[in-house]
């Protein structure tokens, strides 16, 4: 089995680099998704082979349905009831772990952790696809390619974030740089002065599933209470009595401020 390295402590430059993704303003537009397979199609991990795209059923037991190797997944859900329901997209990738079994159970030591940044990778010539690390992941991060018959994962995009052919703001992965919302931040987790931390910090982000204990560096910041007033949203206070809402059980003409002006120039 693989054995996990001593990461290098900041004072000679080792980093804990990871993902920070704000669950309050992502938007569930997939576009970190198609941005992540068109980089990494032809990089580090190259191929992400799909089979039979545009079947409309999903492979089963050997079917002839879809299938597909995305390292980033976004899942939809509704969450609350009433008024206070609302729909939380939910990005989800390799989470880096700093104690990952995917990599202690590997028998080939083709998973590894880097010690210098922490980023979990495979290396696919000594992959032999016993499937071992996605059992292993509570979190469904690891992707077989059947095709190539090897595990493939998120890898921050490491032939990115380290090119120096690439402008300085150009290293991010790419889901963080096509981001049309900046949901997605990128940055080093274990520098408690980086813009992510002070972000995690200032938004009390969380990891994944702490009770495994497997402690994934990525954080996930918490959708914020929902605002309905229009002082929440910054309104002077003098602005505030226009945007009133229409009581229960009265009708728009009863509505009084902007809502009862706007019913008035409407009706005319």
């Amino acid at each position: 089995m693989t054995s996990l390295p001593a990461a290098l402590p900041a004072s000679v430059g080792g980093k804990k680099l990871g993902l920070v993704i704000d669950l309050d303003i992502c938007v569930g537009c997939h576009a970190c998704a198609v941005n992540c397979k068109e980089w990494n199609t032809s990089g580090h991990s190259a191929p992400l082979t799909d089979w039979n795209a545009y079947s409309a059923d999903a492979e089963e037991d050997g079917d002839e349905g879809a299938w597909g190797v995305w390292f980033n997944r976004i899942h939809t859900f509704e969450a609350g009831d009433g008024e206070d329901a609302r729909t939380v997209h939910f990005p989800r990738s390799c989470l880096h772990c700093e104690t990952p079994d995917c990599v202690t159970v590997c028998p080939t030591g083709a998973s590894y952790k880097r010690a210098e940044d922490g980023i979990v990778l495979v290396n696919a010539d000594l992959c032999i696809g016993c499937k071992l690390c996605s059992w292993a992941c509570p979190y469904g991060a690891r992707e077989y390619d059947k095709t190539e018959g090897v595990m493939k994962k998120c890898t921050l995009c490491v032939d990115k974030i380290y090119n120096e052919n690439l402008e300085e703001q150009d290293r991010v992965p790419a889901c963080v740089s096509t981001c049309p919302a900046s949901a997605r931040h990128f940055g080093d987790l274990g520098d408690p002065d980086s813009d992510v931390s002070k972000l995690v910090a200032e938004r009390t982000g969380y990891e994944l599933m702490p009770e495994m204990g497997y402690k994934p560096v990525n954080r996930y910041l918490p959708p914020r209470p929902r605002r309905t007033k229009a002082e929440d949203f910054g309104a002077p206070e003098r602005l505030a009595d226009l945007a009133q809402r229409v009581p229960a059980g009265e009708t728009s003409s009863d509505a009084t401020g902007l809502l009862g002006w706007l019913d008035t120039m409407l009706s005319r």
